[in-house]
């Protein structure tokens, strides 16, 4: 806890005026109360006007030295190193008209990753993005407007939770969603494997590590999303923004020329008396990409090693695939598996350098040794690159998450488990997690490493 009091007590003032002012924002236009309800005569559930959720998470992380053959100027470093990040978050909804909801989540961060978040493409805390500022900033991470139409008479009880309002929903329905969002949010869910704050902490373990998802330095983008549920199925379709550069965190505005689309199918099924679901994911970005083949031969002709940017032009594309699968074995253990592939032959834009990747995991619940709110998840991770990615980074090439300044290549393999301890009568929860990466950034000549973490949650 003195970690915590520190890290708010070294907080500019300036930071706290703009987080008040977005507040008081918010306080003026929602009506007074606290998750107020109105009761409807014939509904099963009470409808919530507005409500507020909150939560905060430190990562202390920490990984002794290990063998480097040598190191380049995004190699993780070798030498004992130990990091910290923290992040607070508001949740704020409010119901607008019928169907129409609005959410606002004004966000803190601070600290960083290891070697400013570089040398390991399944980067080893979902915390910390593309940027290492260690000191807070704070930012709008969501401010999105959602749209419900019915498409049917049947109703289903919505809870209140994280950016959703306590209500009766149609069970068939066309939504439309649009502002700023992570694509996470709505894409490539799996409720064993996808939030760093309460489960894997792994970037490759959030999502697909071979979707390079659009978003800024802080995992957050500006577009539309439409879908259609069933209570089967459903269908999901993304339209958004992407950064100027690659890892940047200005978008371009330009949007025919520079845009992302992602389309998701989603089905729920059973095996026996055990309820699954499968996602299948297709993807395609279009920006101002470098070559990695060019960027060889510009090296080549200019005598020195590849450089990305000297061969950037507009017009390049990246696309893939993903599947992903959560599976349910017993009323207390589950599993999930993921795989997906992108075509390698740009550069990564947005989110980290996988080209093809393999994640499986299970999560056995606490019930079996008498603590039910607890969690244990072991998972494996395989991640590689594309044929052109690694020519590229032989070359002594860089990207924006690794490169060592040579590479012998091997698949990067990673092992993590974490347990999630929560502490009696409280909304806390303490997660010591352990991982272990062979090849750190696809390198033979490096590693292993194992990262040690402790994570503090706390969430209401």
């Amino acid at each position: 806890m003195n970690l915590f009091f520190k890290f708010y007590r070294d907080i500019p003032i300036r930071i706290v005026f703009r987080f008040a002012e977005g507040m008081l924002l918010w306080i003026l236009i929602v009506p007074s109360g606290y998750a107020q309800t109105t009761n409807t005569k014939d509904s099963i559930s009470t409808d919530q006007k507005w409500n507020f959720h909150f939560q905060n998470t430190i990562i202390y992380q920490y990984h002794p030295g290990f063998y480097a053959k040598y190191s380049g100027e995004n190699s993780l470093l070798n030498a004992k190193e130990a990091t910290t990040s923290i992040t607070g978050t508001f949740y704020l909804g409010a119901k607008l008209w019928k169907g129409a909801s609005i959410y606002y989540n004004p966000e803190i961060s601070g600290g960083n990753g290891f070697s400013q978040t570089r040398g390991v493409a399944g980067f080893p805390n979902g915390e910390v993005y593309r940027v290492s500022d260690a000191a807070p900033k704070i930012y709008t991470a969501r401010l999105y407007l959602h749209q419900i139409f019915a498409l049917s008479d049947e109703s289903q009880h919505i809870t209140d939770d994280v950016n959703q309002l306590a209500t009766k929903a149609p069970a068939s329905y066309l939504s439309i969603t649009a502002g700023k969002f992570s694509m996470m949010d709505f894409f490539d869910n799996n409720q064993y494997s996808h939030d760093p704050r309460t489960q894997f902490y792994n970037w490759a373990l959030m999502g697909n590590g071979a979707w390079d998802y659009p978003a800024n330095t802080k995992g957050y983008t500006y577009g539309i999303i439409a879908e259609l549920v069933k209570p089967q199925w459903a269908l999901r379709f993304a339209m958004v923004m992407v950064p100027v550069r690659a890892n940047e965190a200005v978008m371009d505005s330009k949007f025919l020329r520079s845009h992302s689309e992602a389309l998701e199918f989603e089905h729920k099924y059973s095996i026996g008396n055990q309820y699954g679901t499968i996602r299948l994911m297709t993807f395609l970005t279009e920006a101002r990409m470098g070559n990695y083949q060019k960027a060889i031969a510009w090296g080549t002709a200019h005598n020195t090693a590849p450089v990305i940017d000297s061969v950037s032009a507009l017009g390049r594309t990246k696309y893939g695939f993903g599947v992903n699968i959560e599976q349910n074995l017993s009323k207390n253990v589950g599993m999930f598996v993921r795989a997906g592939w992108n075509d390698g032959l740009n550069e990564t834009w947005a989110f980290t350098e996988i080209d093809r990747c393999l994640s499986t995991g299970i999560q056995l619940g606490g019930k079996f040794w008498k603590r039910t709110d607890d969690n244990l998840g072991i998972a494996l991770i395989a991640n590689g690159l594309s044929t052109e990615h690694r020519d590229y980074l032989k070359g002594g090439g860089y990207g924006f998450i690794i490169g060592d300044g040579n590479l012998n290549y091997g698949s990067e393999l990673i092992a993590e488990m974490y347990y999630s301890f929560k502490l009696p009568r409280y909304n806390f929860w303490l997660s010591p997690d352990y991982q272990f990466i062979i090849n750190p950034a696809y390198n033979r000549d490096r590693g292993p490493v194992s990262a040690f973490g402790v994570r503090a949650h706390i969430a209401f």
